[in-house]
């Protein structure tokens, strides 16, 4: 069974300018995991992209509640309720990319924090399948002290989840 790869990247993200306009500054910190899962792609992609189930799978996520109605799609929203460095933080979440079966971006801010996070589902055979987790934190001026901390609970996070989602599928 390969082994969690982390992967950190200093290469501005896509929606850095999108990132200036909104007040936020660029990125400083992304942070990456990969692993592989004994599973095809459209079946671990269908977990992993049903919000009301990020829970089951996210480390330190509590719950996830769609906040409009119908099926996943850009722009679709919802609320997320989280455990983090001892606290519970209530966020707005958005879907910003949505392309079956492959990727699922979305898109939090709360109290100038921003984070946008990415799975990315690649099939590798027909049985098995690389999944990727990319997170992006940017702050206003006033909460970037916060992002290396934030960019280090967010690695040990997304290891851990990618952990429980690949149990997901050994199990069966």
């Amino acid at each position: 069974m390969p082994a969690l790869s982390p992967i950190s990247s200093g290469s501005p993200p896509p929606f850095a300018a999108e990132a200036r306009q909104s007040g936020y500054r660029c990125p400083v910190r992304r942070v990456e995991q990969t692993v592989e899962i004994p599973a095809p792609a459209e079946e671990v992609f269908a977990v992993a992209s049903k919000l009301e189930e990020l829970p089951r799978w996210q480390s330190g996520i509590v719950s996830v509640a769609r906040t409009d109605s119908g099926p996943v799609a850009v722009g679709a929203k919802g609320t997320l309720v989280r455990e983090l460095m001892g606290q519970r933080i209530e966020a707005p979440l958005e879907v910003t990319a949505f392309e079956p079966p492959r990727l699922l971006s979305l898109r939090s801010e709360v109290s100038g924090v921003a984070l946008d996070a990415t799975i990315e589902v690649t099939p590798l055979e027909p049985s098995s399948c690389r999944v990727r987790l990319v997170a992006e934190i940017s702050g206003s001026m006033l909460t970037s002290f916060m992002e290396p901390m934030i960019a280090s609970g967010a690695e040990g996070d997304m290891a851990a989840s990618l952990e429980r989602l690949r149990g997901l599928f050994e199990d069966r």
